[in-house]
């Protein structure tokens, strides 16, 4: 019977899109779980660059270690501006993964400018939202990942039809 309701919740856990939120503000992280938790997504919310790299497996090198979160993100949303390791650097170190590099990745800043926009959007970002998170940005979210999701699936397709 145990075995049977974990089964269960691994099962809804699968329809549920895996949000890892970055912000070093603990106002903004709060906003933006509340956001995302009402649109039905499950959040994982870290104060830093640093503390994301670790949960996604990534703190040593661009080689990710066995972690649970592995296939489990579907989308990253990072603040620009924080201390130690900025929301670029963040999305840099992501991209140039294997693991995540098409994972879609969000970046969020309380600034409007148009070099650093143009600059995520060159590396990799799928998108850029202007703080503070509003409940139309968690919409936009949704196209990002079911592009992501569609993409996904045909890689792991493409994976499982090749002779190893």
């Amino acid at each position: 019977m145990g075995m049977a309701v974990v089964e269960a919740r691994h099962l809804a856990h699968d329809h549920q899109f895996h949000v890892l939120a970055i912000d070093d503000s603990i106002i903004d992280r709060k906003l933006i779980e509340r956001l995302l938790k009402t649109s039905s997504y499950h959040v994982t919310a870290v104060d830093s660059g640093s503390k994301a790299l670790e949960f996604l497996g990534l703190n040593h090198n661009n080689y990710s270690i066995e972690s649970a979160a592995q296939d489990d993100i579907s989308l990253i949303i990072t603040d620009y501006c924080m201390p130690g390791m900025s929301g670029y650097d963040l999305l840099r170190r992501i991209k140039e993964s294997e693991s995540f590099k098409d994972t879609p990745v969000v970046i969020m800043s309380s600034q409007n400018v148009p070099s650093r926009i143009n600059t995520c959007l060159q590396q990799g970002a799928q998108d850029l939202f202007l703080k503070p998170l509003q409940l139309s940005h968690v919409t936009n979210l949704k196209s990002h990942l079911f592009r992501s999701s569609t993409s996904n699936t045909r890689t792991h397709h493409q994976n499982n039809n090749h002779v190893h």
